[in-house]
């Protein structure tokens, strides 16, 4: 298994303790596998829905992955201000995710909606949990944009629950 934190940080001048920032670069890292994931599995379905409402989820899925690299890249980059490697690649990702992986077998249009919404519902949730460690290291910043993207899951999720009410 590949870790989702590294010993080794870099010298910064942003006045949070090295301990502190380790624990922050540890939970951006795990959220950044996720949300990759996510991103991946949001594309998958893009690329292989299927059913009456094809153009419609084909479109919207499009936009949500398109919502997911911005926050794949702002997640990043924070692990690296704070002094981090950011672990980012495809295969970290896979290996660090905490989210189901994609049934590929699912191609109609509601299931795949279905998949989907229960993979956001769990991001939303480690995304919520992560702004907690945010606010326990004192980082106001980072539990900012871990509220950011709180708060663009949710409106994805409920683009995705609409289609399943």
């Amino acid at each position: 298994m590949i870790a989702v934190n590294t010993s080794q940080t870099f010298r910064t001048r942003i006045n949070i303790s090295e301990e502190s920032r380790e624990q922050l670069i540890a939970a951006l890292n795990q959220q950044l596998a996720d949300t990759f994931d996510l991103y991946s599995q949001t594309k998958q379905a893009h690329w292989n829905v299927k059913g009456a409402q094809f153009i419609a989820l084909h479109e919207l899925f499009d936009a949500l992955a398109a919502e997911l690299q911005a926050y794949v890249d702002l997640i990043a980059e924070r692990a690296t201000a704070l002094g981090g490697l950011a672990l980012g690649t495809a295969r970290m990702a896979a290996e660090n995710s905490r989210l189901p992986e994609c049934v590929l077998e699912i191609t109609d249009s509601l299931a795949t909606v279905d998949a989907l919404a229960e993979r956001y519902a769990a991001l939303a949730a480690s995304t919520r949990s992560a702004i907690e460690v945010a606010e326990g290291q004192h980082d106001a910043a980072t539990a900012d944009l871990f509220t950011e993207v709180s708060r663009g899951l949710d409106k994805s999720l409920w683009f995705l629950e609409a289609h399943l009410q």
